[in-house]
């Protein structure tokens, strides 16, 4: 039985306030809890995506800005992320006046409703956010509008592991350990929302078809560390 509600508006609320609550914790206990591999997991999202100087990318659910960071170092695109959390936004800002980048608009927005034009992106990236929306097709409806034609989504993400054995371990790790280790550190309930999102997403195949119905093309996936989590990238 879940504990919290997974489509709509109330979830999209609930999803604000919780990552609101834990900004000031995130960045530590995601590298504290995935024992550092989340880096290397985006390292590897990025350079699927194959970005060059000229792009224009769309980070969505930026949160504290690692990804948009990452490309904006590496490749000197032109970023902006977008968060539906001002609190996490506010993490990312400080984040940018540290690393002395001040050309990364952040600005606080619903993924469902992108407060941008049609076309107006080369790149489109959401990494760990997707299974945040209320509504899945909608902001994925919303990601090709606002892409280029011949625009790249890139979507990083946990799905259900395919490997019966790495599904048990995962299934474990985040239900038992994972929520009793955060709980140590924050009393959010983010960390128990976390496994049930998990189990209440899209499988890879399910995603695979949802991004081929709202008129993505060219729609490849791969797994990372036993499928544990998997880059699906997808074109206009």
């Amino acid at each position: 039985m879940n504990e919290f509600t997974h489509k709509g508006k109330d979830k999209k609320e609930f999803v604000k306030d919780i990552f609101n609550d834990i900004s000031n914790s995130y960045d530590f206990l995601n590298h504290f809890l995935s024992g550092g591999i989340d880096i290397i997991w985006r390292r590897k999202f990025i350079k699927s995506l194959n970005f060059i100087e000229s792009d224009k990318v769309l980070d969505v659910a930026t949160g504290t800005g690692d990804v948009a960071f990452a490309i904006k170092k590496k490749y000197g695109c032109d970023v902006a992320g977008l968060d539906l959390s001002i609190n996490m936004l506010e993490k990312a800002k400080e984040k940018a006046n540290k690393y002395n980048i001040s050309d990364i608009d952040f600005i606080e927005g619903d993924a469902e409703n992108l407060p941008f034009d049609d076309n107006s992106f080369d790149k489109v990236v959401i990494s760990y956010g997707l299974r945040n929306l209320g509504n899945f097709e909608k902001g994925l409806s919303e990601f090709h509008r606002v892409l280029k034609p011949n625009g790249k989504l890139g979507v990083l993400e946990f799905l259900h592991p395919k490997s019966t054995i790495i599904a048990k371990l995962f299934k474990f790790y985040f239900n038992n350990i994972l929520p009793r280790v955060a709980s140590l550190f924050s009393n959010s309930k983010a960390y128990r929302y976390l496994p049930e999102s998990v189990e209440n997403f899209l499988t890879s195949d399910q995603l695979d078809i949802l991004l081929k119905d709202v008129g993505f093309t060219d729609v490849n996936s791969s797994n990372l560390t036993f499928g544990i989590t998997t880059i699906t990238n997808a074109s206009k």
